[in-house]
């Protein structure tokens, strides 16, 4: 038996195996959320997450996207079965089934001054102007701070506009969205934004079904095993178009690196990972590229085909455009 099959079976020996699941057709719906979530053809990393999901649960699937304010009522009429990007901040939950997070969220503070990379809690802001999307600042957890003076926004491009303007010099957003807009600033020239030394916040997108939506837990546990298989196959980084993802994949508390060859870089130093999980790299980290467990970084470099160009931002150029040039 070849070395690389042994490590496929032992990958496999991780991963649950995911049976077809018997129910009718699902529909979900959530908020537009620039790179996340979107009907318009642009990239919507969610609702790539998700349809592939069920498409691998062989569950027909049906996706919405609708307005903030409409969500809650469209699941509690039952219009439909559930959300597809329910981020838990506090909120009632007793109306709902929810997952076990599918992609973390890390709200980190960002600005155009190196001040910011000094800020590691939400109380460093305190008496500071901070611009946010109203998806976060209508949570319970952000309502509750009262000593920020929030300016509140529709939407992503609201938010980096309160920014680029300088009505805010800080920012509160996903570090992936900063990611993002960093890709535009360098494509143009222009000095990236700095960020806070750590995340102030977290949470994560999860699945959300009524309560009076059939087979929904049994739905919800097909959908979490899933993900499980997909956070390690490879299939994450290519449709989150990130190098590398980490996670504890074999249960010994350190993360684990994942790759897949297609999007995944060789380090010219340090290998920087989104991580999936809360646990922290060792040592004892191994090394997971398209599905195959490899025990070293010097193997799983070697099954890299090289260093790639950096990709495209997945925030629109033209819609940018002008707040990039007056940047």
């Amino acid at each position: 038996m070849s070395p690389v099959l042994v490590r496929v079976i032992a990958l496999l020996s991780f991963i649950t195996v995911v049976a077809p699941l018997k129910a009718n057709s699902v529909t979900l719906a959530a908020a537009p959320f620039e790179t996340y979530v979107s009907d318009e053809g642009e990239p919507s990393r969610l609702t790539s997450i998700v349809e592939a999901a069920f498409s691998r649960m062989q569950t027909d699937l049906e996706l919405q996207v609708m307005r903030d304010a409409f969500l809650g009522s469209a699941v509690r009429s039952g219009k439909v079965d559930g959300e597809f990007a329910y981020i838990d901040l506090g909120e009632r939950k007793d109306t709902v089934t929810l997952s076990a997070p599918y992609l973390p969220i890390y709200l980190y503070a960002t600005g155009k001054k190196y001040d910011v990379e000094e800020i590691k809690l939400i109380p460093h802001l305190k008496d500071s102007r901070v611009a946010i999307e109203n998806r976060f600042a209508n949570t319970p957890k952000f309502r509750m701070l009262k000593e920020i003076k929030w300016s509140r926004n529709p939407s992503t491009y609201d938010a980096f506009k309160q920014l680029a303007d300088d009505r805010a010099p800080y920012l509160i957003t996903t570090h992936l969205l900063i990611e993002e807009f960093n890709l535009l600033l360098d494509k143009d020239g222009e000095e990236l934004l700095h960020v806070s030394s750590a995340s102030l916040m977290n949470a994560g997108f999860s699945l959300a079904l009524g309560t009076s939506t059939p087979n929904a837990k049994a739905t919800i546990e097909a959908f979490e095993q899933t993900i499980q298989v997909m956070q390690q196959d490879g299939s994450y980084n290519k449709i989150l178009g990130l190098p590398w993802l980490s996670k504890d994949i074999n249960n010994d508390g350190i993360a684990d690196y994942i790759g897949e060859t297609s999007v995944s870089l060789v380090p010219t130093d340090t290998l920087t990972a989104y991580p999936l999980d809360k646990s922290l790299p060792g040592d004892s980290s191994i090394y997971v590229i398209d599905g195959v467990i490899v025990e070293t970084k010097a193997e799983a470099m070697a099954m890299l085909d090289g260093v790639k160009a950096e990709r495209e931002s997945l925030l629109d150029p033209d819609v940018y455009k002008t707040m990039i040039r007056r940047w």
